[in-house]
């Protein structure tokens, strides 16, 4: 009996070694190769692109401006401008644009100022090829009043945009509806609008959310515009979360709201707010004309922005960054710029370079 339970226990002790032996001998490699092998980690950094809109004191958009007129810094380091354009003008970059975005970052972080930035083709294209805007309609029993006013006043919208711009429409009560997703076919988006219906309560900050997702995962320029007619009763998400994921995804929100949100200082205060961080606007309107005026007024935006973007130069901040865009030189001081006021790097790539040469030192327990 002992001889068979000590045989046991021998074969249940080389089991063991058996399952664990690689795992110890894999943190012995890991750690050999912590000391013995220099590892260079170049961090490879998305284009942060600006949409920045440039009015005079009466609220005239300030057309003609130059790429050396807006000087950008990102957490006080000076960036350089990598393309360039106004309202709905093709977008250029403003040096090769052979190299890739690593290519580009790798090289900035070797010579240390930044300068020889490269734009890569696939990001150029994306910007050139117009705003991808995502239109989010309140189909609440907020809306019984006034449902079919709105409807018309947001496919007057769309039939409004550039032709080069996707659109995708969006409605929400208490869950969200991809009605008609990202096309160019604008009957097919009229198809969508008049096919909405109203009904349950409002979740707005959490639709909202979906949608901003929805959006980051869109290359270019993106533009999120809300009409919304009441607060919001039935969200978990709140307001903030929803603000610095737009911000970070260079994601502009623009919020129409009629009389019955704006009576509610709340949801005033937030939708300011939040518009405002992710460089859009906020309008309040107390009729169905004044909804049509909010309408005509934020295209009328996205055709005077200016399209800046930049490849962050070595930032040791992995948490917000700030980024400032003023207008250079003493004649444009007089002028006011909004664009979104930071981000959060969101998804960050890694790639190691090995030296050829490697270090000596002690062996791995």
């Amino acid at each position: 009996m002992k001889k068979t339970m000590r045989s046991l226990t021998n074969r249940r002790f080389f089991s063991f070694l058996c399952l664990f032996l690689p795992v110890f001998a894999c943190f012995g490699t890991w750690t050999w190769a912590q000391v013995t092998v220099d590892q260079r980690i170049h961090i490879v950094v998305d284009l942060v692109q600006l949409n920045v809109a440039v009015t005079d004191r009466k609220g005239n958009y300030v057309t003609g401006l130059r790429p050396e007129d807006f000087a950008i810094t990102e957490d006080g380091i000076p960036q350089k401008t990598a393309t360039f354009g106004e309202g709905n003008e093709q977008v250029r970059g403003l040096a090769d644009t052979t190299a890739s975005p690593d290519e580009a970052v790798a090289q900035s972080a070797s010579q240390g100022s930044g300068s020889g930035q490269r734009v890569s083709a696939a990001d150029l294209s994306s910007l050139v090829a117009g705003a991808n805007v995502f239109v989010l309609f309140d189909t609440s029993n907020y809306m019984y009043r006034g449902f079919v006013f709105a409807q018309d006043a947001i496919a007057d919208f769309v039939r409004s945009l550039e032709s080069a711009d996707k659109v995708a429409f969006y409605s929400y009560s208490r869950d969200l509806s991809r009605n008609t997703l990202l096309t160019f076919d604008r009957s097919q988006l009229l198809r969508g609008v008049r096919s909405t219906v109203a009904g349950d309560n409002a979740a707005l900050y959490n639709c909202l959310l979906l949608t901003v997702k929805d959006a980051a995962k869109v290359p270019g320029r993106k533009v999120v515009v809300v009409f919304s007619n009441g607060p919001d009763n039935a969200s978990v998400v709140p307001p903030e979360d929803v603000a610095e994921l737009a911000q970070s995804t260079g994601t502009a929100i623009y919020m129409i709201s009629t009389n019955q949100a704006h009576l509610e200082p709340i949801s005033t205060a937030v939708f300011e707010r939040m518009t405002a961080a992710t460089g859009g606007k906020a309008y309040f309107a107390k009729s169905w004309k004044d909804e049509e005026r909010a309408f005509a007024s934020i295209r009328d935006d996205l055709a005077h922005l200016y399209s800046l973007s930049y490849y962050p130069r070595p930032n040791p901040n992995r948490g917000w960054r700030a980024i400032t865009v003023k207008l250079v030189g003493d004649r444009l001081k007089k002028y006011r710029i909004r664009t979104r006021d930071g981000y959060r790097p969101q998804s960050v790539g890694f790639s190691t370079a090995t030296a050829p040469e490697p270090v000596a030192g002690p062996t791995a327990p």
